[in-house]
């Protein structure tokens, strides 16, 4: 399988969606009134043999928006430091285009239409990611707007566990506490995990194609 035949088998695989993992860290828990702190992202590739491997992850420091709040709970949770001067955080609409270019050009190289926000909790996610979204005007997101893959779901069907670091165990990697709650560790982890259980399937699925019939 060519690079060619392998972006239209990409394509053809998740109904013309582009799957990539997003992992945002917040001040809080309301899209609304609480700051998007971090963003990262891994675009996943289909190698010629059809099965799915994550991308190196893009990631932005976030500066939280005028009027935003930001929950003193959250931040020991993730031990992020909002006015550090080593953050080098973004605008929240200059995060976003760091984000969003490089996803919109895998999207054109895989012959997607679009692409599909895939999280754990994907519904945190994709909320914070649209209310950015909102207040910046931006009219090029690359996402579907609603839709998206939630490893807690597939998670569940394959190992019974639906706590991230549980299922990353789970799946025979490793996980380590210590780098929780960052966006770019989440974000691989939660990659290797999807990778992990779509090709998973993909082995049962040929399997059983292979199997003769009596």
């Amino acid at each position: 399988m060519n690079i060619s035949s392998a972006a239209t088998h990409m394509a053809q695989r998740f109904r013309g969606f582009l799957p990539v993992i997003v992992d945002v860290e917040t001040g809080g828990f309301d899209c609304e009134r609480h700051a998007l702190l971090e963003i990262a992202a891994s675009v996943v590739r289909m190698d010629e043999d059809g099965y799915v491997h994550p991308e190196p992850v893009v990631c932005a420091h976030v500066q939280p928006f005028a009027g935003s709040e930001l929950d003193p709970r959250s931040l020991e949770i993730t031990g992020i430091d909002p006015d550090h001067p080593f953050r080098f955080a973004l605008p929240e609409r200059e995060a976003l285009e760091t984000i969003f270019t490089p996803i919109r050009a895998a999207v054109r190289a895989n012959e997607c239409q679009r692409a599909i926000l895939v999280g754990h909790n994907a519904a945190f996610d994709l909320s914070f990611l649209n209310a950015a979204i909102r207040r910046t005007a931006h009219k090029r997101s690359p996402f579907h707007p609603f839709s998206c893959f939630d490893t807690v779901t597939l998670s569940g069907l394959a190992f019974g566990q639906t706590v991230l670091s549980r299922a990353v165990e789970a799946s025979g990697a490793h996980w380590d506490p210590r780098e929780a709650h960052s966006a770019v560790y989440d974000t691989e982890r939660t990659a290797e995990l999807f990778c992990h259980i779509v090709n998973r399937w993909k082995q049962m699925s040929d399997t059983l194609r292979l199997q003769p019939t009596s």
